[in-house]
């Protein structure tokens, strides 16, 4: 019964692309897997590099592949908000990456793509529109990233994570769904108690963020007197710090984790106590689920302030306090982790958990709707 049931699967193809949405990416295909109705092929379209001008191995390069994903690179520029030495090349690999993407979508043939955003995700769309392949759009921030707002005509439907961007889409064309969040995140359960000598998790995204290692490069021996750290520095930083964790007094030493990427982060989610972090849309969603008392430090430069945004949707569920990037030195960090510590049992209780309830249900909504556009 259960190979006739295999054989009666429908067999599709999707494309999913993306710039920095790599676990939202990584919950879709968990749930894509558990499609009854179809057997998904899946294969992803995305930058070959995390940073402009920088060899830096995306999050969706690292960890999709092991997912049985077929993982393809674009020469993608973007456009740039300040004028740089990478301006000009960045601009020079647009046309470049469309084409690319154009002849990757011709050899896939996919019955649909769902985009993530990001400046790999534009040529994608663009050229899956000119090729009659229906696309969804998913809205992962409290605003709009540039990417989807851009892409936003070619699209079927457009899924929003949440209520607040409705208004930077068409809206015959928008439902809220959610934010998906991979299964061994959502399994974790919140901390009934503060461990007498609290561990934090330092974390700046898949890539990590040079202005928060730089203040906690200032306090380092200070937060190890009272805390353990897992420092996820990034590739740029992570030579630093591992010839720093060498150099410090053998009794901190043991309480300092150095990595250069946290492949399974919802291990690391379940050791902490706390955690400091940019505030992207899947970290935020992430915090709120696991309801892990957060100190958020936003990106500032985005277009429509998405990174603010979506810290202040934590601190009013309860669960985050914000640092503004130009208030951050090593002095407030560290007041700021006291504060957090002092309130931690508050935090965790009151907690408010309609946005983790919105999210836990999220992927499942997406991927039936992957399934009802599929051509």
């Amino acid at each position: 019964m259960h190979k006739q049931s295999l054989r009666l699967r429908r067999e599709k193809k999707i494309v999913l692309t993306g710039g920095h949405a790599g676990s939202t990416a990584l919950a879709v295909v968990e749930e894509l897997k558990k499609d009854s109705q179809v057997s998904w092929e899946i294969h992803w379209i995305g930058a070959a590099s995390a940073i402009e001008g920088a060899k830096i191995t995306p999050f969706s390069k690292r960890m999709l592949p092991s997912q049985g994903v077929y993982s393809h690179s674009i020469i993608a520029g973007r456009l740039q908000r300040k004028f740089s030495r990478q301006s000009l090349p960045a601009l020079i690999k647009i046309p470049v990456g469309f084409l690319y993407a154009f002849w990757l979508l011709i050899k896939i043939k996919p019955d649909i793509t769902l985009s993530f955003g990001g400046f790999a995700a534009f040529p994608v769309v663009l050229a899956s529109f000119i090729l009659r392949v229906p696309v969804i759009i998913h809205e992962q921030t409290m605003a709009v990233g540039l990417a989807n707002k851009i892409s936003s005509p070619f699209a079927k439907k457009i899924a929003l994570a949440r209520e607040e961007s409705r208004k930077y889409f068409p809206q015959r064309k928008t439902l809220l769904i959610g934010n998906p969040i991979v299964n061994s995140i959502l399994k974790i359960n919140p901390k009934k108690n503060l461990s007498g000598e609290p561990t934090i998790l330092i974390t700046g995204g898949s890539t990590g963020a040079q202005n928060i290692n730089r203040v906690v490069d200032e306090v380092l021996e200070t937060l190890l007197r009272d805390y353990k750290l897992i420092h996820h520095t990034g590739d740029l930083d992570f030579a630093y710090f591992e010839k720093r964790k060498r150099g410090l007094q053998p009794e901190l030493k043991g309480k300092y984790a150095v990595h250069s990427f946290i492949a399974n982060m919802a291990e690391a989610y379940q050791k902490v106590d706390m955690i400091i972090a940019r505030a992207g849309a899947n970290t935020v969603a992430e915090v709120i689920a696991i309801k892990r008392p957060t100190i958020f430090i936003p990106i500032p430069w985005t277009r429509y302030n998405e990174q603010v945004k979506n810290a202040e949707l934590a601190e009013e569920a309860g669960i985050a306090v914000i640092i503004n990037q130009n208030e951050l030195i090593g002095e407030v960090l560290v007041e700021k982790i006291k504060e957090v510590r002092k309130n931690w049992v508050k935090m965790v209780a009151g907690t408010d958990s309609k946005l983790g309830e919105l999210d836990k249900k999220a992927a499942n909504k997406l991927v039936r709707l992957v399934g009802d556009l599929a051509k």
